[in-house]
C-alpha cells in the first residue's frame, strides 16, 4: 500500500519470498555426547564436526522481502487517493497540477476512445483465441455458470438484505415501503446498465415518490453515481476469486483482503457507464499477480451481470439518500432553512417583476406603433 519507490512501482509488484537460515538449537538435551577410548580417524574427523554442526543448528523458514513483473496497483490507488486530497486542500495554488492532471486524462480518453473503434474486432479474436485453448467446453462452461450464479446470489444478498438491515438499523422504518418507490428507477438501471443515465428517474422516485427533500438527493445521488460502487466492488472481488480457481491459484488470506481492498478502490474509480468495471477488473487481478488475459472469460456473460450490479448501485445510493435525510431531519427544518429559502424567493421577485414589466413595455410600445 505504501511503496518506497512511486516509479517502480508501476512496473515491479511486491512479493513476499521464503528463505531458510540456520539457528542454534534452543535446548541440546535431545544430543547424547558419546566418548571413547579409541583416538578418531583422520578421516572421520570432517565427518565428525558436520555431524555435530546438524545436531546444534536447525533451519527456520523465514519471509523476504522481493519483487514480481506486475504493477503495484495497490501503492498507486492509495498514492492517487492521497495525492488528490493534497491537491484539493492546496485550492487555488494546486490549480496548475489539478489542469494538467485534468488535459492529461482528456488526452487518454480521446487515445481510449480510437482504440474503442477497434475494440469488437480485438475482442473477438481474444474470445476465439481462449475457447482455442480450453480443453473441454463442458468443464469451462459449468464453471462459467457457478460463477453467474454465485454472482447473482452475493447482488441479491447485498441488496435484499444488507441494503435494507442498514436502512432499517439507522432509520427505524420499513424499507421495502421506500423501495417501492423506486421501482421505475430499479427497473431504469435494470434496462440502461449505467448509473448516470439512471439519474434522473432516481431523482424523481425519491422525491416525489418517497417525499426525499431536494437538498438531499441534490448531494447524495450524484456523489452516489459516482463514488459509491458497492454492487461493481462485489462484482470484481467475485471475478478475481473466479479467474483465480480457473488457473488453479490458491489466494490466502492476505491475498483475498487484497483483493477487497482494491476492487473497493477500484470500483470508485469506475465510471458509472454500462461495463465499466471491466476495465477496473485489471487493476483489481495485478494487485494480486493474476493474468489479465483471462477477463475475456467473463466478458460472455458480463452484459448480464452488468445490469445486475448497477441496479444494486443505484439501490445504494437511494437508500444511503433516504438514510442522510433520517440523519439530517433536524438541520433540514431549522430557522436558518427557513430563512435561506426565503432570501431565495425574496431575490426572484424582483427579477419576475422585471420581466413582466419589460413584457408590459413591449405590449405598449407595439399597440403605440399601431
Amino acid at each position: 500500500m505504501f511503496p518506497p519507490n512511486l516509479v517502480e512501482a508501476c512496473f515491479k509488484q511486491y512479493k513476499t519470498n521464503y528463505g531458510t537460515r540456520k539457528i542454534l538449537r534452543p535446548t541440546l538435551s535431545s544430543i547424547n555426547f558419546t566418548t571413547t577410548t579409541e583416538p578418531p580417524m583422520i578421516e572421520n574427523i570432517t565427518a565428525a564436526f558436520k555431524n555435530l554442526q546438524e545436531l546444534m543448528f536447525v533451519e527456520e523458514v523465514i519471509p523476504v522481502a522481493g519483487s514480481s513483473n506486475a504493477v503495484n496497483a495497490l501503492g498507486l490507488v492509495v498514492f492517487s487517493i492521497a495525492f488528490g486530497l493534497v491537491i484539493g486542500n492546496m485550492k487555488q495554488q494546486g490549480q496548475a497540477l489539478k489542469e494538467f492532471f485534468d488535459c492529461l486524462n482528456e488526452a487518454i480518453m480521446r487515445l481510449v476512445a480510437i482504440i474503442i473503434w477497434y475494440a469488437p474486432i480485438g475482442i473477438l479474436f481474444l474470445i476465439a483465441g481462449k475457447i482455442m485453448e480450453m480443453k473441454d467446453l463442458t468443464v469451462m462452461g459449468g464453471q462459467l455458470g457457478m460463477y453467474t450464479v454465485t454472482v447473482i446470489i452475493g447482488l441479491l444478498i447485498h441488496a435484499l438484505v444488507v441494503l435494507p438491515l442498514l436502512y432499517f438499523i439507522v432509520t427505524h422504518k420499513n424499507p421495502w415501503v421506500f423501495i417501492g418507490g423506486l421501482l421505475q428507477a430499479l427497473i431504469t438501471a435494470l434496462g440502461t446498465s449505467s448509473s448516470s443515465a439512471t439519474l434522473p428517474i432516481t431523482f424523481k422516485c425519491l422525491e416525489e415518490n418517497n417525499g426525499v427533500d431536494k437538498h438531499v438527493t441534490r448531494f447524495v445521488l450524484p456523489v452516489g453515481a459516482t463514488i459509491n460502487m458497492d454492487g461493481t466492488a462485489l462484482y470484481e472481488a467475485l471475478a478475481a476469486i473466479f479467474i483465480a480457481q480457473v488457473n488453479n491459484y490458491d489466494l490466502n488470506f492476505g491475498q483475498i483482503i487484497t483483493i477487497s481492498i482494491t476492487a473497493t478502490a477500484a470500483s470508485i474509480g469506475a465510471a458509472g457507464i454500462p461495463q465499466a468495471g471491466l476495465v477496473t477488473m485489471v487493476i483489481v487481478l495485478t494487485s494480486v499477480g493474476l493474468p489479465t488475459e483471462d477477463i475475456t472469460l467473463i466478458i460472455a456473460v458480463d452484459w448480464f451481470l452488468d445490469r445486475l450490479r448497477t441496479t444494486t448501485n443505484v439501490l445504494g445510493d437511494s437508500l444511503g439518500a433516504g438514510i442522510v435525510e433520517h440523519l439530517s431531519r433536524h438541520e433540514l427544518h431549522t430557522p436558518d432553512a427557513e430563512v435561506g429559502n426565503s432570501v431565495i424567493e425574496e431575490n426572484e421577485k424582483p427579477y419576475q417583476l422585471i420581466c413582466q414589466e419589460h413584457e408590459n413595455q413591449k405590449h405598449l410600445d407595439s399597440e403605440t406603433m399601431m
